[in-house]
């Protein structure tokens, strides 16, 4: 299994948040995953682009930014020069999304697009040869430590399908309820990135637990 891992950094340890970057710098992850909420989108707040700022700083990773809030193009230049190489924002909160995509792209960010669980993957006929990568939410986005909704599955495999057939370049990312259970199933339907929150960083070692992430077989 080639996939990347992307350590979400919500369920980090935010009174010691240099170590546990630190952490992630050593391990095999691949990116970091930065979910920002503004408790309007989804009931929740997590924190700015001054804490993005400081890890920008600490992380060797590269950044995949998550944007669960409303009108996200209009923070594209700050999530830009918070140093993100992925901006990944809501098909929900997109009136325009083939606009939105598009200034992502223009201010030279790789271009995500989101689907909570409730939303079809038939939704992105129109848009899966324009973005660089589609994150299914495998639980409602807005806390951590939720319990992993196995639809996820097939909406998966559905979504690898549809790629498929529009000859489109885009990663499956996936986030929420990720174990070493749900990953193995996830990448088998045919995910390319599994973000980790809980399962890495409240497990007793931690860069292990990425280490058996990144090897399912």
């Amino acid at each position: 299994m080639n996939h990347k891992i992307a350590p979400s950094l919500l369920s980090a340890d935010f009174g010691n948040l240099k170590a546990d970057i630190d952490m992630v710098n050593k391990s095999e992850a691949d990116w970091l995953h930065i979910d920002i909420m503004d408790g309007v989108f989804v009931p929740n707040i997590s924190f700015g682009f001054p804490v993005l700022e400081y890890v920008k700083n600490l992380s060797q990773k590269p950044l995949d930014v998550h944007l669960m809030i409303t009108d996200p193009a209009k923070f594209i230049k700050e999530v830009r020069d918070s140093g993100a190489f992925m901006m990944n924002v809501h098909y929900e909160a997109c009136i325009h999304l083939h606009r939105t995509i598009q200034q992502i792209k223009e201010a030279g960010m790789k271009a995500g697009v989101t689907l909570n669980p409730s939303s079809p993957i038939s939704l992105l006929e129109d848009i899966i040869n324009d973005v660089d990568m589609v994150l299914i939410m495998s639980v409602n986005p807005g806390y951590g430590g939720q319990k992993f909704i196995e639809h996820s599955i097939e909406k998966v495999k559905k979504l690898k399908e549809l790629i498929n057939n529009k000859n489109s370049k885009a990663l499956i990312e996936v986030d929420g309820g990720i174990n070493l259970t749900t990953g193995k199933q996830i990448v088998e339907a045919g995910a390319d990135v599994l973000v980790a929150g809980n399962s890495v960083f409240k497990a007793e070692n931690p860069t292990q637990m990425i280490h058996q992430l990144k090897h399912l077989d």
